[in-house]
């Protein structure tokens, strides 16, 4: 079929299904079987080539050679940046079609080389301890659900046939611990459900008409989440009415029987999972399909539902038609726009935790300059994990040197291994501690590169962090950072720290003693050149905190602890280091007018909202600085009359703004159309009261923040009438 492809003609679903219902109809029970692995075979007869469904595009086209590398997807989160998400969902279909189009061309359909990306990752960062927490977009379900939203939108295009396949993972109620998640068991309320872990997967499905959903490695309320009949049947495809295609995380369904201990045989497995809708098996369980078959486990049509949902997919993606998708060129790869894009995603992430005035540096007052710490040279602390192959990578050393040339001279010391004693094997304890503290003594100021990288914090199995799997077991940087931090400071040296990691840390040290804090997260292949261009003022840090950054761990819950209750910006009552939200620039932000209905609105002013208007918020933003910046307006609402309200006010609208030196710029605020609902404790979300108190600003209306950032927001109450 393939090689006498159809013309192009365009795919609705409608048309898909039909294809695949008389397409699936041509073929064997065993073939149709077969088709339900990751790695599908080609079934010469039919013309249906081999297709491997695993393919990763977390931040870039990963583990197939060369792509665009972004930051990690913690950082763009930072962004709050809904147009640039998707443009990184376009950038990464247009380069996996590039991809697809040339290795097809030469019959190579290995794993990571298809159309299905099994990204992003919409889990909720409720504990910073979760290793994989990078790979989300924070710990807020509106700002998870938006940026989500415009990622998957950005993946699968707007055209005739689809551009690529997104996939909502990992579905659900999961984030770690790590070392537990094939025999875990998520206990949750139903309104921790509905309120917190569900959100973004429904705005997903019904709004950005995600093609896939993964399950999750453990169970939700006892059931694995791979074969959920009230996650799957009665939620995904009951509720939100999901027509695409269900896979399950990698080797999953093994779980159910070898450690889950919810079946005896892997016939059993199988069998459950494709009975509750489990389309695609990531994993071998499905070789036994037949088996369970022959033992009446399971249905002929069991085995066909599954096959033609994936065909349809295959359809719609139009791989076996002409598309205008065809035409994309391998030039495509890495292409001067493509890395203009990730320069910008890097620049809009970077957030600034504290200045003294050290920042912006200028060149013209340096002599010299003391690059140090185990990240200031190291590429694996620029891509996170789930990464790709860049053909350029430029590290903050590189970065700098290249920004200053032969201007200043630069000194460099690795200062101590990442996590390690020491760097030289047959060395003394910390033997590159003296290299940093010579560095510092004859450097105007040091540029200290501290924090972690994927062998600490990542995935279970795929990390060198083997006492926790990949988790954190606290939020302190290694012992061998910590002594290179205090023995630079010591030296008397304004020290500016730049932490590269994908999660919270204990940054109270620094934020005493440095005079400049940023968090620079794992800022893509070549975001060394872009930090470097922060440092010097070419352009401002603008990113804002997509997790709040606790001061220890002694504050939280347990990590097996499900429970929202004093977790995330939303249920935490203690005072974090750094909120949600928060993150400095250069110039001076305020907010000069807040609209809210149309209505000008004053601090403290009650607007009255008549029945079926609709929530408007608009702000004029003016910056009193000397420098162009850019930020972010946000809003948060809280329902003053309802017991189910969250103890904090939540985030419900935010947008980011670009305003020159000494300008004044309008902006509509988007804001969440479920602003004033609540969610009960049966997990049903209304509208519980009339009062609510709304907040307008450049972060939260949180104490620590106004301590932070020295500007008061504005609050208002709006009465629905």
């Amino acid at each position: 079929m393939e090689s006498g492809k159809r013309g192009y003609e365009g795919m609705d679903r409608k048309t898909a299904k039909k294809r695949a219902k008389e397409l699936v109809a041509k073929m064997t029970l065993e073939e149709k079987a077969a088709q339900l692995r990751y790695n599908a075979p080609a079934i010469e007869r039919l013309g249906v080539p081999a297709y491997n469904w695993w393919n990763e595009g977390l931040h870039g086209v990963a583990r197939a050679g060369v792509a665009t590398m972004f930051p990690q997807a913690i950082g763009m989160a930072a962004a709050f940046d809904t147009e640039l998400m998707g443009q990184v969902g376009d950038v990464i279909a247009t380069e996996g079609r590039a991809k697809y189009n040339a290795y097809s061309a030469k019959k190579d359909r290995d794993i990571y080389k298809g159309l299905t990306f099994w990204s992003p990752n919409v889990n909720i960062f409720r504990d910073p301890r979760w290793g994989r927490g990078h790979e989300t977009y924070g710990e807020d379900p509106y700002l998870t659900g938006e940026l989500g939203k415009a990622f998957v939108e950005g993946l699968q295009g707007d055209g005739e046939y689809m551009k690529a396949a997104a996939c909502a993972k990992h579905f659900a109620v999961h984030s770690g611990p790590e070392a537990l998640r094939h025999k875990f068991n998520a206990s949750v309320s139903k309104k921790d459900l509905w309120e917190t872990y569900l959100p973004a997967f429904e705005k997903l499905v019904r709004e950005a008409k995600v093609e896939a959903v993964m399950g999750a490695y453990n169970r939700t309320n006892g059931e694995p989440c791979c074969a959920s009949d009230t996650l799957i049947r009665d939620i995904l495809r009951g509720q939100w009415e999901f027509e695409g295609h269900f896979v399950s995380d990698c080797w999953a369904i093994r779980d159910f029987h070898t450690q889950h201990m919810v079946t005896d045989t892997a016939e059993e497995s199988a069998a459950m999972a494709i009975r509750a809708g489990c389309d695609v098996n990531c994993g071998n369980t499905y070789l036994h399909l037949l088996k369970a078959y022959e033992q009446g486990m399971i249905t002929e049509e069991d085995i066909t539902r599954a096959a033609e949902r994936l065909f349809t997919t295959r359809f719609l993606l139009g791989l076996f038609d002409q598309t205008e998708y065809d035409r994309i060129g391998y030039e495509k790869i890495e292409c001067r726009e493509h890395l203009r894009i990730a320069d910008q995603a890097t620049a809009e992430s970077v957030v600034l935790l504290k200045n003294n005035g050290i920042l912006p540096l200028k060149k013209e007052n340096l002599r010299s300059i003391g690059v140090i710490g185990p990240n200031a040279d190291s590429r694996a602390a620029l891509v996170g994990n789930y990464h790709g192959t860049s053909s350029r990578y430029i590290t903050v050393l590189e970065g700098i040197q290249d920004y200053v040339k032969d201007d200043v001279r630069v000194y460099y010391s690795e200062g101590c291994h990442l996590f390690k004693e020491k760097v030289e094997s047959l060395s003394a304890t910390a033997d590159r501690l003296s290299e940093a503290a010579a560095v510092a003594e004859h450097s105007d100021v040091v540029v200290l590169c501290l924090g972690l990288d994927e062998s600490l914090e990542g995935e279970e199995g795929d990390t060198g962090n083997s006492y926790a799997s990949g988790d954190k077991k606290d939020l302190l940087l290694p012992a061998s950072q910590s002594k290179l931090l205090e023995t630079v400071v010591e030296t008397g040296k304004p020290v500016i720290l730049i932490n590269m990691t994908g999660s919270a840390m204990d940054l109270r040290y620094a934020q005493e003693h440095c005079c400049a804090v940023l968090q620079a997260w794992y800022a893509g292949a070549r975001g060394g050149r872009v930090i470097a261009d922060l440092l010097f003022g070419e352009i401002s840090p603008s990113g804002k905190l997509p997790v709040t950054f606790y001061r220890d761990t002694e504050e939280l819950p347990a990590f097996e602890d499900y429970s929202m209750k004093g977790r995330t910006y939303r249920y935490f009552s203690g005072t974090p280091l750094y909120p949600f939200g928060y993150g400095l620039n250069y110039g001076d932000t305020v907010l000069e007018q807040v609209e809210c209905c149309g209505k000008k609105t004053a601090a403290g002013e009650t607007v009255l909202l008549a029945p079926g208007q609709k929530f408007e918020i608009a702000a004029a933003v003016s910056n009193r600085g000397d420098c162009a910046v850019e930020d972010v307006v946000q809003v948060y609402i809280r329902a003053m009359d309802s017991v189910h309200a969250t103890p904090s006010p939540r985030l419900c609208g935010f947008i980011r703004v670009s305003v020159g030196a000494g300008k004044t710029v309008k902006v509509q605020v988007p804001v969440d159309k479920d602003s004033f609902t609540v969610v009960n404790d049966e997990g049903v979300r209304l509208v519980d009261g009339a009062r609510f108190e709304v907040s307008a600003g450049f972060g939260q209306p949180d104490a620590r923040t106004r301590e932070l950032t020295g500007k008061e927001p504005v609050i208002f109450q709006i009465v629905l009438a």
